[in-house]
């Protein structure tokens, strides 16, 4: 009988002052916690060497790890424009280190995540933290939510599959589907 393939997956919860990161194996229907954190900048540090530290670290987990896909949280505009495009920046340099490490990027709305883990588009935070601590046999609920977010993002697209995930693009450059899809994990 053969071993069942194991898909190792990254998730990232883009941020300047902190992107929180969770790393996940699946094999078969079974998904497992391999490390999760939080890469943190010093506010009053000089914004691109806070990009390069965020570049640096996320390029360093990639090579330790060996991730196979990353999922990252899609962005959107809230009230506070400048945070939104400081994340923009942050966003970009992961994306940029999973090019270069070869990953394709898939997207996901904070609605998407919430409705994979808990089957409501709308849960709570506390809710998604309790199915995430679930869903990974942990004994405790990862922290900070950050490092909780990103391991969220990694079982959305464990749960999801590259068949249904939207692929990360820039201003929808494709539009929102405007790709070929991929087959479902092995």
């Amino acid at each position: 009988m053969a071993e069942p393939t194991v898909t190792r997956i990254i998730g990232i919860d883009p941020g300047y002052a902190i992107t929180g990161y969770g790393i996940i194996d699946k094999v078969g229907n079974k998904i497992k916690c391999i490390d999760y954190g939080v890469i943190e900048t010093k506010a009053h540090t000089d914004f691109p060497l806070r990009l390069l530290a965020i570049s640096d670290k996320v390029r360093f987990i990639l090579e330790q790890f060996k991730p196979q896909y990353m999922s990252i949280e899609e962005l959107f505009m809230g009230q506070n424009h400048t945070t939104v495009v400081g994340t923009a920046q942050a966003r970009g340099v992961v994306v940029a280190e999973a090019a270069r490490a070869g990953l394709e990027v898939f997207e996901f709305t904070p609605g998407q995540v919430k409705l994979a883990i808990t089957g409501y588009g709308k849960a709570e935070k506390k809710q998604m933290q309790m199915m995430t601590k679930s869903i990974l046999d942990l004994d405790e609920i990862p922290k900070p939510d950050d490092a909780a977010d990103g391991l969220a993002l990694a079982i959305c697209l464990a749960n999801t599959g590259v068949r249904f995930a939207g692929k990360a693009v820039s201003g929808y450059q494709y539009g929102r589907y405007g790709y070929s899809k991929r087959n479902e994990f092995g």
